[in-house]
This record gives C-alpha cells, structure tokens and sequence, in this order.
C-alpha cells in the first residue's frame, strides 16, 4: 500500500510556553483520534512531528496512523527556521520511498509548518536553506506553512511556498477549530490519493484560517516583541522555568501611549529546553522597568521566582535564607529589593 507521508514542522520556540504548547499537544491528540476513525486514512497517512526551535528534533518518527501516540512537545530558545528545514529534508530523503520499475514509492508528503515568530537565522543561512528547498523539495512536497498569530515574517514564508496561512490564534476554541481543519485537510487529501487524484486538498478555509496575500512585503524584527520570555533556575532543584511577559499597550494619565510587558507566568521546563536551544548566546536585554509582576518559583514554591545575580547575570528564585546560592554559577550571596531598573537578558522568544 502506497503511504502518504505527514510531517508536522512545529515551532517551540520560548513563546510558545503555557498554553499555545498546550494546546497544540491536545490538538495533536485531536487529529489521531479523528484519522483513525477515517478508513482511507488508516490506509494511506503516516505521520512524522518534528520540533524545531534553536535545534531541531525529530520527536516522532514516520508511522501509520494506528500506532502513533502524540508526542510531548519541547520549549528551546530561539527560532531557527534553517535548521528546522534542514532536520525535515533530511527526514525527507531518509525516509520517503521512490517509485522504481519494480514499486510505485510514496504519495508526494504534505509539510504542515506551524510557526508564531520570525526566524532567528542570518540572512545569509536563510536563503541557502530557502534555495535548498526550492532546488530539492518545492516540486517534490506539499508545503503549508501556518503563521500562528502576526508576528510572522510572510515574505519569507512566502518564498518557501505559496500556501501560506493565518492562524488566528485567539483562545482554546480557536485552536480546536483550527485543529478541525487540519484533521479535514487530511482527510480530503488521504480520499484523494484513494481516487487517484493529486494528493493534495486543503479544506475550506473560515474565519480561523484564511490565505495570506503574499502580494504585500512583510518586515518583522529579529525579536518577537509581542512577548519577553526570561529564563531562570530553581536554587533548590536546579530545574530551568521559563518567566513569559505580554506586550501592554496603555494610556497614561497625560494621555500619552505608553509600552510595557505585564506577567502571563512562569513554566517549568526540563533540561530538553538546552538541547533545543540556539547554541550562540544573545546580548538582547530588557529593562525590569518594562516588566510588570513577579512570579513565584514553579519548581519549589519559593515566594521570589525573580532574582538577578549580578556575577553571571542570570535569574532564579529565593525563598527565606539569609543567604543563597545562584543555581547557574554558585555564586553566595545575600539579596535585597532595590529601587530602580535594571536591565536584564532576554531569551530570542
């Protein structure tokens, strides 16, 4: 029986954490649930999850339907759209059979790429990565990229294929519609290799989904300035949590805008989130003045989930002791609460 791979491209870079990971990890579940009650489904998809932050990695090889469980997704720090692409064509050659003399190979795969930032990659890398694919893979796959939100750079996107989509990712119901219309693009798709057709239909777009034009230049920043995400350390467990911050738009007294970034939370992560991590180390900083609120620890419960060191210039959380210790570079210390801002290291988001 000829396959018809799926490969879902998934963005987990840090503005991801709470609940749009969580979401997409219910959503995930949603679609095998909803595939393995479709008869040509069961016959024809396989499906492949490829996380992609900083690192790539493959956290769900090629199956069929009826024996893959949803994997749990990763955090890692930064947006890496080149190796994302790379780890996925290099999925794409190790695993897609040809059609010889002897065998008729796979259906054409259909790339589903989920993404809610702009790449962290240099211009550089990301146009030989871009001429990679078109060279190798835009004739050769069905590629639907997905900008969650519109923080996305389209115009980049756009190069990569001309299926590029909005995501308006609202509340919980959204992303359960927008789950929907994965799940019946699938379906449409997995029917129409069963009729001997292209392989490749898309559902009826809505209001959840709609085709961006690419006829207009998209120019996002590096960063994604919708959000800040500081990473930190638990002093007694020594397990990584991620503090998130919503961008705040606010009229002031005088009647003037005014800019700050108020709390969302903080989320334990494990030690994965290194491994899915941009490897260079950025300088971008913010200062605590723009930052409204303070967490407690997730980890341990410590009242102060926000504490700065100065020696390495990183975060962690303190609770009562006289003194503490930075679970990032041993540093003892006894710590105070200042007045002022200071300017702190923020994650590439």
């Amino acid at each position: 029986m000829r396959r018809l791979p799926i490969y879902f491209l998934t963005d987990v870079s840090e503005s991801m954490i709470g609940e749009p990971i969580e979401f997409v990890q219910d959503g995930m579940g949603t679609i095998i649930k909803e595939l393995r009650t479709d008869p040509y489904a069961l016959e024809t998809v396989w499906i492949s999850v490829i996380a992609f932050a900083g690192q790539p990695k493959t956290i769900a090889p090629l199956q069929e339907v009826i024996s893959f469980y949803p994997p749990k997704f990763p955090v890692g720090s930064g947006t890496s759209l080149c190796n994302g692409l790379g780890h996925l064509m290099y999925e794409l050659r190790k695993n897609l059979v040809k059609t010889t003399s002897e065998q008729k190979g796979d259906w054409k795969p259909i790339v589903f790429l989920f993404t809610d930032g702009v790449p962290t990659d240099s211009p550089s890398d990301l146009q030989a990565v871009i001429s990679e694919w078109k060279q190798n893979w835009q004739r050769s796959a069905n590629l639907v990229v997905v900008s969650f939100g519109k923080n996305t750079n389209t115009t980049i996107l756009g190069e990569l294929t001309e299926n590029v989509l909005f995501f308006d990712n609202a509340d919980a119901n959204a992303y359960k519609q927008f789950f929907k219309w994965v799940t019946a693009s699938i379906k449409t798709s997995s029917l129409s290799v069963e009729n001997n057709s292209s392989g490749f239909e898309l559902a009826r777009f809505d209001d959840i989904v709609t085709k961006i034009d690419l006829s207009k230049e998209s120019r996002k920043p590096v960063i994604d300035d919708n959000f800040v995400v500081l990473a930190a350390k638990c002093q007694n467990t020594k397990q990584p949590y991620l503090i998130k911050y919503r961008k705040n738009v606010f009229e002031d007294n005088y009647g003037e805008l005014g800019l700050n970034y108020r709390l969302v939370g903080a989320y334990k992560v494990d030690n994965t989130y290194f491994e899915m991590s941009d490897e260079n180390a950025t300088d971008m900083k913010i200062s605590t003045d723009k930052l409204e609120g303070a967490p407690a620890c997730p980890c341990c419960g410590n009242q102060y989930g926000f504490a700065y060191d100065e020696t390495c210039g990183k975060i962690h959380c303190i609770g009562n002791e006289k003194i503490s210790t930075c679970p990032w570079c041993g540093n003892k210390a006894q710590y105070g609460f200042g007045g002022g801002g200071f300017d702190v290291n923020r994650t590439r988001g």
